[in-house]
Parts: C-alpha cells; structure tokens; sequence
C-alpha cells in the first residue's frame, strides 16, 4: 500500500487540518465543519455528514449555497451524535436546520439521536436513499443513498439561502430524493489506510456491478467490458426504477481512482442512451464527487428536473468542491 498519509490513524484529522489551510471560507472545530462567517439570522442551517473517504463529499461542500456544516466520521465511520448536536446548535440562525442523511444504519441512528438531544432546535431530517442496486445491503435498511445526496444539498442549499422557510426546504429536498436514481460500477476494490489491502478480491478481468461507496460489493459480477456496454449496464437499472423523460440532470461520478478521460468516455454514453430514450441532459457533472477512496470506476446519477429545481440547481454556489454564478 502506498498512501500519501503520515500515521493510518491521523488521517481523518490531518486532511481536516489540511482543507482549512487551504481555504479561509471554512473553519474547523471538534472534527465539524463551518462556513467562517457563522449563520445569518433567520437563514434555515444544513447539516450533513458521513464517514470519510467520500471527498468532496461532504466538507468540501460546505458554503454559500450548500451547506452550512459538515460533519466527518472516521473513514467509512459514521460521525458520533456529539458532532452533529455541536454542528446543529452552532449553524442555527433561529429559522431551524435540516439534517440530510444518507440511508446508512450507522448515520440514520446518529443523525436521529442527535435530533432528540437538540431539543431547543427545530429540526427536520431528509434521508437519501436513491441506489437502485441493492436493499438492504450489509449497511443500510431499504435502499443506500449515494450521488443524489450532492443534488439535494446543492438545491436544498439554494433555497435556504432565498430564506425560504424549514418545511419548504425540507419539501425541496425530498422531492429531490424522489427524483433521482443512481447506479455503481466497479473496475477496482478501495484500499482503507486501516487495511492496508482491498476490501473486497476483485479479479483483473471482472467487474463489480452496483457497488456502494463504502466498498461493499454489489449486486453481481460481469465480464469486464466497454465503456458504452456498462454505462448501458447502469443507465438500464435507472430507467428501469425511474423512467427517462423530460429534462434530466446527470452525474457521472468518479469513485476517486478513475481519470477524468475515461468518465467523459462513460459520459458520451449516457448521454446517447438518455437521447436514445427521448430525454436530455440539460443540466450535468462529470468528475469525482461521491467517491470511495481510491476505488477505480464510475456511478451515474439522475434527477429529473421541472423548471423551479433547475433554478435552484442553477442559483450561485461557492464551496471548495463545487462553485458557479458568484
């Protein structure tokens, strides 16, 4: 294993260490993320969360726009009740905070404790849960959230900087959940700093279909093949869950290994097969987002779009992982 880490064990507080020196706009306490300025009064509080290994996600998304805190647990380790609550208390500006929670056992309990001990908060939970590969997988209940978790805190965000008020952002995210679909695939297994070895034994000319982001297999193993037959692979999963129609937002996702060459390979594809169907793709990012670790391979998220989610998505966002419009 070669890792650009100084102990397995610091890596979590050293990257945490890292990103506030590398940008002014965020600040770092007890292992939560802020936005520097504080909250504004009368301005709903986002609040997400989740093991690390998934960069950008969720610290670097921390902004105008998105969120207001974050809060990482150790890799692939749900962040402990006791950050959320000091996340929850710190970021309201009297209007309430919205956690959003990806469907993972570990998350929802914590996130939910956190909500009961936060009793002088009005508080609202938003959980994502837009995988359609799997259920009840090794960590979650029901159906693991993944890429759309980027889409909700981006529109979300929006919304609650408009002033918008918590019920009607609470309503923005769900529905946004309900919209969307994602689908994994995976060419390599991640490598923990913990382990030191991959997660799962995946052999060079096979390919794990409908993986998590937490390393956990997926739904079946396949040949390996072209970019065109398994972005076929995970557009069909979609399509099949969500039909494809209208204007769609799209997300093809890196899994932290792949080159962006090869996602804008995969990209070209999803977006014949969205034409193929009768769709478009009016809104799109292609890049590393969701990811775990250093796995090789590709997700697909997405969202159909109506014209007041488009706004949203489209209204000025400035965090370190994603930025337009300021």
């Amino acid at each position: 294993m070669k890792k650009l880490i100084n102990t397995a064990g610091s890596v979590v507080e050293d990257a945490l260490a890292g990103l506030a020196a590398a940008h002014p706009s965020l600040r770092v306490r007890d292992r939560v993320v802020y936005r520097a300025e504080g909250p504004r009064p009368g301005k709903v509080g986002l609040v997400s969360g989740g093991g690390s290994g998934h960069e950008p996600l969720h610290a670097a998304f921390v902004g105008h726009g998105m969120l207001d805190a974050a809060c990482p647990g150790e890799i692939f380790t749900s962040p402990v009740p006791d950050q959320i609550v000091e996340a929850t208390r710190a970021v309201d500006g009297g209007a309430g905070v919205l956690h959003v929670v990806k469907n993972y056992t570990g998350d929802v309990l914590n996130f939910e404790m956190a909500a009961e001990l936060c009793d002088d908060v009005r508080v609202e939970s938003v959980l994502v849960d837009d995988d359609v590969a799997v259920r009840d997988s090794l960590y979650t209940a029901g159906r693991r959230g993944t890429g759309a978790t980027l889409f909700v805190e981006k529109i979300a965000g929006a919304l609650a900087e408009q002033d918008a008020p918590l019920e009607e952002v609470a309503r923005a995210a769900r529905e946004v959940d309900e919209r969307s679909r994602s689908f994994g695939v995976a060419l390599t297994s991640c490598v923990t700093p913990a382990a030191g070895k991959p997660t799962f034994d995946l052999p060079d000319d096979q390919v794990e279909l409908g993986i998590g982001i937490h390393g956990e297999p997926g739904r079946s193993r396949a040949p390996m093949a072209t970019a065109r037959e398994l972005a076929a692979t995970a557009m069909e999963a979609i399509h099949a869950d969500l039909p494809l129609r209208g204007d769609l937002l799209v997300l093809v996702n890196g899994m932290g290994g792949t080159p962006l060459i090869e996602l804008y390979v995969v990209f070209a594809e999803v977006d014949a097969f969205v034409r193929g169907k009768g769709a478009r793709v009016a809104r799109s990012l292609v890049g590393d987002y969701v990811t775990s670790l250093d796995m090789q391979g590709f997700s697909v998220t997405v969202c159909r779009l109506d014209d007041d989610l488009t706004r949203l998505w489209d209204a000025p966002v400035e965090t370190p992982g994603l930025r337009w419009g300021r």
